[in-house]
C-alpha cells in the first residue's frame, strides 16, 4: 500500500496537521473539512475499509473510537460532534485507508430516517 495517501501522512512524505499519535493510530485535519472542526482517526496499519476489520481488530476499533470524545473536547468541540465512518463504494468511501471522521463546530442536521424524502 506504498501509494496509499494516508499510509503517506503515517510515514511522514506528506504533511498532516496532526491531532493525536501514538504507536498504533493518527489523527490529523481533513485538507477539505466539512464542518469548523473536521479531523479523522486512523490506524498506522493499512486496512482498506471497516468491512474488511476482523475480531482481531477489535482492540484497535474501541481505541479509535475511545479516543473521539477526548480529541473532540481537546479540538473544542465541547457540545457534541458526529462521527461517520465511510465504508466501501455503497457507503461513499473515497480513500481506502480505514478512517473515522471526527465532525462539529456547527449545528449538524440529524440523519435522515427511513420513510424521509
Amino acid at each position: 500500500m506504498s501509494e496509499c495517501l494516508f499510509c503517506r501522512i503515517v510515514r511522514g512524505e506528506l504533511p498532516g496537521r496532526k491531532v493525536y499519535e501514538d504507536e498504533e493510530i493518527l489523527a490529523f485535519h481533513d485538507i477539505h473539512p466539512a464542518a469548523p472542526v473536521h479531523f479523522m482517526i486512523i490506524p498506522k496499519a493499512h486496512r482498506d475499509s471497516l468491512i474488511e476489520c476482523t475480531a482481531q481488530d477489535e482492540g484497535l476499533l474501541g481505541k479509535m473510537l475511545g479516543l473521539a470524545p477526548r480529541l473532540a473536547q481537546e479540538q473544542g468541540l465541547k457540545d457534541g460532534f458526529r462521527i461517520v465512518i465511510n465504508t466501501g463504494p455503497g457507503g461513499g468511501q473515497e480513500i481506502y485507508h480505514l478512517h473515522i471522521h471526527i465532525m462539529g463546530g456547527i449545528k449538524s442536521s440529524p440523519l435522515p430516517r427511513s420513510g424521509d424524502k
